[in-house]
This record gives C-alpha cells, structure tokens and sequence, in this order.
C-alpha cells in the first residue's frame, strides 16, 4: 500500500500520482498547513475556492473507493510526520509541487516525486528550448509548440499561412450598443457552504466580498464553464481581448484560469474543446488562434521560465524600486483615478480581471511609481483567484515590473493614460484628464509615465528598444515642471489621497 500525497493544485484522477492509483494498493493524504492559512491574508474568494475545489475532489476519490486521511497540521512535513508514526514504513509519492518552495520543503520530507504533467510541456522540454535560445522570445516558443503539438497546422505551414493574428485582437470597446456574453452562474451546494461556515469560524485572516455564483468548485462547474466559453463567447474572444469596458467584467474571456491552475481542467481537454468548435465554423481564425496562444503559448512559456529561472528570480529588483505598496490596492476608496478604481473593486468582488487591466492598469502604476516587486508581488498572490506561484512569479518580476532587467521582456511595459482611454471608457467620467501631464487635473498615469523614463534614463539609454520613448523625453520643454508635479502625485498616492 502507498499513500498519495494530494496537493492543492493537483485536483485531477488522470494525471499526476492519481493517474496509476487505485484503492486497493492506494490511500490518499491531504494535509492543511495552518501556515499557509495564517501567516498572511487572502481574498476570501481565493481561498474559499482552494479550499471547497480539494474537499468536492477528496469527496469523488472517497467515492471512488479510496481511503482519505486528513490532517489539519502546523506545515505540511510536520503533517507527514504525523501520517508516518500512524503509517510505519509507508511510502509517500506526490505529483512534482508546482512551486519552488513546497517543492524543496517536500523534498525534505522524502517523498517520492511522480513527474508533474499537468502541463503540455516538461520542465526537462522546456529548459531543452531555453538553454538553445539567443535570447527567451514568447513568440519563437509558440510557434514550437504548434508545430510540436500539432495544432492549427497544415503540414508544416500554419492554417491561413500566418502564425499570429494578435494585430486583428486588439479592438477597443465598441461604440454605441454592444451585447457583451452572458456569465455563467454556478450553483453552490453543501461542500461550499460547509467550506465557507468554516472560514469564518476559524478566524482565518482574509478580505474581499464573500463567494458568488461566479467560480465552480467541481470538476463538472468546471467542464460546463468550458462549454459555455465555447458555445457563446470564443467567437469574439479575439477582437476583444484586450478591451476594457465598464460594461463587462470579463468581455469575452473564457474564465478557465482558476481551473486549469488547480487541476480542474487539463490544457490537453480545452485545446481540444477550442479546436472542435473551431472546426465546427462560426468561430474566426483570429479568435481561436488568439486562444489557444494564451494556453499552449503564454501558460506554457510562463510556467517553463519559473522553473528555468530558479527560485531567486522572485527576488530580482533590477531598477531600484522599494515604494510600499500603494494603500488603493487594498482600498478602492483611496483614489480618484476611475480606471485603478473599478479594477480595484471588481478584484474586491470577484477576486479576478483579465489581463490587459492587470497589465496596463495595476502592474503599470507599480512600475511607474516605483512599486516594491516583492510588495506587488505578494499583494497579486493573496488577491487574484488564480495566483499559483509560477503564474504570478515570472508575470510580476519579469512582464509588469521589469524587474529582471529584460530577461523576459525586452522592454518595460509602461504607459501614459492615453493608452488606457483607448481601450477603456474609464476616462470619460473621471477627475483626470489623460492628455495632460502637468497640473493638478493631469492624469497620474501620463505624469508618472514620463516621470519613469526620466528617473530610469540612463538605465533604458542601453536598451535599444527605448529609443523613440526616450527622444520622445528629451523633446519635453515642461520636463521640470513635470518631475516637480510627479513628486507631488507619488506623495499623494503613497498617502492614498489621490
């Protein structure tokens, strides 16, 4: 008999150490660590979701016929300590842990690891392409992995002859009236209310709105969110994926991330779902290659670079930045910026928004204000539904905050508040005027923007992909007067009074 150690992210019977287990020469183990519960304070929603996702899964492989031994415990190794001196002389085996920590804290513990396939590309693959590149570009790995897996390809050629339609996705909100998808509601049951009761009970610390109807909790909420993704929302995924209307939420994304982060849902099953209707008609290329670059393109890349990174990359800190973290990231009423505002408050209901206003509203304003990575960092982790480790390790330091000194991106993504008026309608309604830099109506954005590039000038001065913003800095006759008002605006904002 061995015992499975079931971890958080690992919720599925067909991979992982699941995949050859079965009750008569298997047990399961899942251990909650007080740890991870108490040291710090989680969206509600986040941890609600961890938490109900493992018990609905515990209770299929109860069902299934396997014995489940729970132990609530300081950490997890302490836990299988315990399991141990009850068990003499079992052996423990584990899917590979999906994060640096948990993985080195296990081995510690002697467990034996099964390799992780929770994911289209190993660890071994990818550090295979990696350590053969000049230089770790996004787009070279995706059109790998097409041509590897097979996907959206006519022998050696990509479908319609072209390997990326990210130029046709890039549409703002409509004007005028627009149908924006319905959301999928998920009913709550027994489990779930158990799961939250318990929450509250124990005291553990967290913030944020209490569970909707918004996130499943089971393998089937999960295949029905699938469903409805490709039934009534893929065909327009594409032109609007990076728009962000007041209207709408989520526009047209799939809202598969959470799922597929814990196990719910495997990358192999959506691509196929995807390519199935796709092939059905209805569905534009543009929209289902858009698609299906995020899953077996972006996810891929980011969880590969956390591991061929090695855990010190979290610490990276390239330009300098030690701000605190801003007091409106945990309190929508600390700004007057309409744009940070309604993204505040919509993580504060629903633990979650796409990924244009992670990029270019909330990691945008920590890089310009000079945010601590490690602060953001931290914040992303507890706040968003979906924060695994290697998702937000490599997204923080590398992509929003450029703290790696362009290992990942070549260039900082940073922007004024014209960007944000375009693919918003945030602007129109708010104190800030985008198109001014100086005075006290000027958008923070587009002060603290050519702010950034003036305090980090001789830093991007090498990187010859800053050349236009920087003649752009040099061409300013109101650059004092506007690293005068900067300062003004960075005081405020670290005061929350802005």
């Amino acid at each position: 008999m061995k015992a499975v150690l079931l971890l958080n992210d690992h919720l599925n019977r067909d991979y992982g150490a699941l995949k050859d287990a079965h009750p008569k020469t298997h047990q399961i183990l899942c251990i909650e660590s007080e740890r991870m519960l108490y040291t710090r304070s989680w969206h509600i929603q986040r941890l609600f979701f961890l938490i109900s996702s493992r018990e609905h899964f515990l209770q299929v492989l109860r069902d299934e016929g396997f014995v489940v031994t729970f132990i609530q415990s300081a950490d997890t190794n302490t836990g299988i300590e315990e399991f141990r001196k009850e068990n003499p002389g079992i052996e423990i085996v584990t899917t590979e842990p999906s994060s640096h920590k948990q993985y080195q804290s296990l081995q510690e513990a002697d467990v034996t690891f099964i390799e992780n396939d929770f994911f289209l590309t190993s660890r071994t693959l990818f550090a295979q392409w990696a350590s053969a590149q000049k230089s770790l570009v996004m787009e070279n790995f995706y059109r790998a992995q097409r041509v590897r897996l097979d996907v959206l390809m006519e022998g050696s050629s990509p479908v319609g002859g072209k390997w990326n339609y990210d130029a046709d996705n890039r549409l703002p909100p409509p004007k005028g009236a627009h149908s924006w998808p319905q959301y999928l509601e998920h009913q709550r049951d027994d489990i779930d209310a158990r799961v939250l009761r318990e929450i509250k009970e124990r005291k553990i610390p967290v913030f944020g709105d209490d569970p909707d109807s918004t996130w499943a909790t089971t393998r089937a909420g999960a295949l029905a969110q699938l469903s409805h993704f490709c039934e009534n929302v893929f065909a327009e995924f594409g032109a609007y994926e990076d728009a962000m209307p007041n209207e709408s939420w989520a526009v047209n994304h799939s809202l598969l991330s959470p799922y597929l982060n814990v196990g719910l849902l495997h990358a192999e099953e959506v691509i196929e779902a995807a390519l199935a209707k796709y092939l059905e008609g209805g569905i534009p290329l543009a929209s289902a290659e858009g698609f299906i670059r995020q899953v077996i393109g972006w996810r891929e890349y980011i969880n590969g670079l956390y591991w061929y990174f090695g855990d010190l990359y979290r610490e990276e800190n390239s330009l300098q930045a030690n701000r605190p973290l801003l007091p409106l990231y945990v309190d929508s009423t600390k700004t007057q910026m309409n744009c940070v505002a309604t993204q505040v408050r919509d993580i504060q209901a629903r633990a979650w928004v796409h990924h244009i206003p992670r990029l270019m509203v909330l990691s945008n304003l920590a890089l310009i204000t000079g945010t601590s990575p490690q602060e953001f960092l931290d914040w992303m982790r507890r706040a968003f539904i979906d924060a695994a480790d290697w998702v937000m390790v490599p997204n923080v330091i590398g992509m929003s905050l450029h703290a790696d000194g362009g290992r990942l991106a070549t260039k900082p993504y940073a922007s004024g508040g014209s960007y944000i008026s375009k693919m918003g309608n945030f602007c129109k309604t708010c104190v800030f005027d985008p198109k001014k830099r100086v005075g006290s109506d000027a958008c923070p954005f587009t002060t603290l923007y050519w702010d950034f590039l003036a305090r980090n000038q001789e830093q991007f001065s090498r990187n010859h992909r800053m050349g236009q913003q920087l003649a752009g800095l040099r061409r300013l006759s109101d650059l004092p007067e506007l690293q005068e008002r900067a300062q003004e605006v960075l005081e405020l904002l670290s005061r929350g009074e802005l």
